[in-house]
């Protein structure tokens, strides 16, 4: 299967050719789009660097910082018009191990939506502090009660879709931007009715930089599961009338 790799980038200077090159030396072959926010870091430059260097590797430039979400859809729109029958997501700071990937292809065989998963039996987190350890815990299991997901860790960014699953969402549709953009994306799957399974993976916190994660992007992830879970009440209420 073709097999396109989406790395969103923002000030991974010190992580990206690494990343890159580990993953090119695995035994799987696959296409890399590096979607770069104009990274004042130069992560940019690094990575049109390594495009010229690997065929299989290309860059999407954004004129600014204009979130994950639609980074995110921006790489599944050029993986999904290269003819990608898998696409994967992941993080540029190591935080997602790229020997998991052959892993996460080899399950989307049987399975529209693969998640590299933290909370399942033989994953979990490496280095992170005990309030963010709850915050984190906090925010899956809320969005499963409320939301009715079945996947244990429903924020994880580390994922294998089917080409079908991702022509299946209207991608543009999606409201939510941020990491809550991933908590949309498995509820709108859930619902299409794909089959989506999970991998234990030990999540290491980055080697190197800044994490992305605030308090905005808490609050965000609580609006988005609030306001999904008021359209599935509003669902279940006119299915019944």
């Amino acid at each position: 299967m073709r097999t396109t790799i989406v790395i969103p980038t923002y000030n991974e200077s010190e992580n990206i050719e690494a990343l890159i090159e580990e993953i090119l030396a695995l035994p799987i072959s696959v296409h890399i789009i590096v979607v770069d926010d104009n990274s004042p870091d130069g992560t940019g430059e690094i990575a049109d660097r390594l495009a010229r260097r690997h065929q299989r590797v290309e860059v999407i430039h954004r004129p600014g910082k204009l979130g994950l979400g639609t980074a995110y859809i921006a790489g599944f729109k050029r993986a999904l018009a290269l003819g990608a029958e898998l696409i994967v997501t992941m993080d540029a700071d190591f935080s997602h191990q790229p020997a998991y990937l052959p892993q996460l292809v080899a399950k989307s065989e049987k399975s529209g939506l693969v998640i590299g998963s933290r909370y399942v039996e033989g994953g979990g987190i490496r280095y992170w502090s005990p309030v963010r350890r709850l915050l984190s815990w906090g925010g899956n299991t809320l969005a499963r009660l409320v939301l009715g997901l079945w996947a244990r860790d429903c924020t994880a960014g580390f994922r294998c879709y089917r080409r079908e699953v991702l022509e299946s969402i209207d991608l543009d549709s999606i409201f939510s931007d941020g990491y809550s953009f991933l908590i949309e994306v498995l509820y709108r799957c859930q619902r299409k009715g794909h089959r989506i399974a999970e991998v234990p993976i030990i999540f290491e916190d980055r080697r190197h930089g800044i994490s992305k994660i605030s308090r905005r992007e808490v609050m965000k992830a609580l609006y988005t599961i609030l306001r999904l879970g008021l359209e599935r009440a509003s669902t279940a209420i006119r299915g019944k009338l």
